[in-house]
């Protein structure tokens, strides 16, 4: 394979890894840069924590020098495209956090003296790479920086859609930004979608995951009423998907987790405030479901008829969705803060994250008082409850059938 242009992708999340390794199998010489040393180890060791990115492929383009993972930010320097893929997460007031941004942004306004493409990643607000992005990097440089968006669509576990496969929104600040981003991403990506402005591509990103919230909310108040009537959501669910047209299934849930469905709304609320424009039903879905772990002890609690102070209760699967360790958001932790301020003595139990703060995850106990599904990863046994009497209900937010009552 022919080594082309040097890359640099600042961030070594889940969206900085997909694509250092997906530009680096497609012949880019791609430098991966981090602050987090430890992670950092862990790629140059062949180590990853992202689902598909295996020992054997890390090895592959690191020995033949398509991918150098590194800590340093000077490595940076020289890269002709320069690609930001760091978190955008919110504060505590559930505000846009662009502080990651701003330090890349910062890095690349220190160590790169030399004209490149710069491409943002990250999500957020319409106008960041416009207002935010290029006037950091350009201030006290004359290094002739151009400057594209191509907002991550990473869904970690997703066997089916890849970096590969899923299409790819991009645009530039210019006509030849566009240009170099869409022959950059068209190496590894089958299918692009040029938008006619930065604006319109980081706008996308929102809608694309209000979407998600508010219909999981509306789900996840349906069940509820639903639920009053001794009826079945799910049940109903499966009657409703029948429609060939017009309707998209969404499963209730005890909320919504990771970095992107209790984010990006928020992003797009505080955009809206921002232009004194209201935003009352993603407002309220966000509402919904960031207060769901409430509603569903008390659903719980009417459905066995008992209250849960006191009570011994294991919860299994604390990652906010199959198959990733990725704890961000989960409502299952909120979850188990929200029993355990009520009296609940609650463990968890869950082999892929394993480890959470300074608790340790514990094997199936039989002898709980409740056992709570909610993250069923492939790799857990649930037949020590199976074979036990213990009171199990699954709260998942999957359509498999685990053999325990479903009450939302």
């Amino acid at each position: 394979m022919v080594k082309k242009n040097k890359v640099a992708v600042i961030g070594q999340g889940y969206v900085g890894q997909t694509l250092s390794v997906g530009a680096a199998e497609a012949g880019y010489r791609v430098v991966g840069f981090d602050l987090n040393s430890e992670l950092i180890s862990n790629l140059i060791n062949c180590r990853s924590f992202v689902p598909g990115i295996t020992e054997a492929k890390l090895n592959q383009i690191i020995k033949k020098g398509f991918f150098l993972p590194t800590d340093k930010p000077e490595l940076i320097s020289d890269s002709e495209v320069i690609v930001i893929a760091v978190p955008t997460p919110i504060d505590e007031a559930r505000n846009p956090d662009l502080t990651s941004v701003v330090r890349a942004c910062n890095s690349i306004n220190e160590y790169v003296r030399n004209p490149a493409l710069v491409i943002s990643e990250s999500t957020s607000y319409p106008g960041t790479l416009r207002n935010l992005i290029r006037p950091i990097i350009d201030k006290n440089t004359n290094a002739g920086f151009e400057y594209a968006v191509a907002p991550e669509r990473v869904d970690p576990g997703n066997e089916k859609w890849n970096l590969h496969n899923t299409t790819r929104v991009i645009s530039g600040l210019t006509q030849s930004a566009t240009n170099k981003a869409i022959s950059f991403y068209s190496n590894f990506c089958q299918n692009i979608y040029r938008a006619s402005s930065p604006e319109v591509a980081e706008a996308a990103k929102l809608l694309e995951n209000s979407f998600r919230q508010v219909n999981i909310a509306l789900v996840n108040e349906f069940s509820s009423i639903i639920a009053s009537l001794d009826i079945s959501a799910n049940e109903v669910l499966e009657a409703a998907a029948s429609k060939p047209f017009g309707f998209m299934k969404f499963l209730p849930s005890i909320g919504v987790g990771g970095h992107c469905i209790p984010v990006d709304p928020e992003y797009l609320t505080y955009f809206a405030r921002s232009n004194g424009v209201g935003s009352p039903l993603i407002d309220i879905a966000n509402k919904i479901n960031f207060e769901r772990p409430t509603h569903v002890i008390k659903q719980i609690e009417k459905y066995l008829d008992f209250k849960l102070n006191g009570k011994k209760i294991q919860v299994v699967g604390i990652a906010y969705k199959p198959g990733v360790e990725d704890i961000r958001q989960s409502p299952a932790i909120e979850l188990i803060h929200k029993l355990r301020n009520i009296g609940a003595s609650v463990s968890w139990h869950d082999p892929v994250v394993k480890m959470w703060l300074d608790e340790e995850s514990t094997p199936l106990d039989p002898s709980v008082d409740l056992g709570l599904i909610i993250t069923p990863h492939s790799e857990i046994d649930l037949s020590v409850w199976k074979n036990s009497k213990t009171t199990v209900l699954n709260l998942s937010a999957t359509s498999q059938n685990l053999g325990w009552p479903r009450i939302l």
